[in-house]
């Protein structure tokens, strides 16, 4: 598995990205560079930026109509925000992060990528952000009763969260269901992947309930 990984992730994304895969490459320096200097990357993580990173936070693509608004909120180094306002043009992205130092690395990001057109920060905490969007992304930042409290109130009666978890989403999404119920929300974990030769990742999607 290690040897394919190695080969493919790379190649992966470059067909992913197509025409904006070098705008890609460039965020991808930029964590393994500026991201570890900032403390917003770990050291052990350069090598893996592509599979675990990238690819990762791509692998939401799919699940986000059209045009959508989206907010991620904790988003950090600007994962999954800004990987997946590169790869989808039709996004107006939100990147939600509280902290002062993030902000500014992600400032910077947005402004060299050239993403200022529709790519924003908001430097706030997610309940207090005063946004209103279709979808809510999401990776590493809270459990998802936590998260769920601080979302709810983004994403319309039709609009999501969307949070990438890891092994413990089932088990986060059964901890979840007394906040679940009282906002009238329901989740479903759904098994995603940016390109069928990626590694397959979970998605928590937070809705609202159909007797709500």
């Amino acid at each position: 598995m290690f040897g394919m990984t190695e080969v493919t992730d790379d190649t992966i994304a470059e067909r992913l990205y197509g025409g904006s895969y070098k705008t890609i490459k460039q965020y991808v320096d930029i964590l393994a560079n500026r991201g570890v200097e900032w403390g917003l990357i770990g050291p052990r993580e350069v090598d893996r930026l592509w599979e675990r990173h990238i690819l990762n936070s791509a692998a939401l693509e799919s699940l986000i109509p059209q045009g959508s608004r989206v907010a991620d909120v904790g988003s950090g180094a600007g994962l999954p925000g800004t990987p997946l306002a590169v790869l989808r043009p039709d996004l107006e992205m939100t990147l939600v992060e509280p902290m002062l130092r993030r902000s500014n690395f992600l400032t910077e990001v947005v402004d060299e990528l050239g993403l200022g057109d529709r790519v924003t920060i908001v430097r706030d905490r997610a309940e207090d952000a005063g946004i209103s969007v279709d979808v809510v992304v999401s990776r590493a930042v809270a459990k998802l009763a936590t998260l769920v409290g601080w979302t709810a109130g983004l994403f319309g009666q039709t609009g999501c969260l969307l949070a990438l978890k890891g092994q413990s989403a089932e088990e986060e999404v059964a901890k979840a269901r007394k906040e679940l119920s009282k906002r009238h929300l329901s989740a479903e974990v759904l098994l995603v992947r940016a390109d069928p030769s990626s590694e397959v990742t979970r998605a928590v999607r937070v809705r609202r309930s159909e007797s709500a």
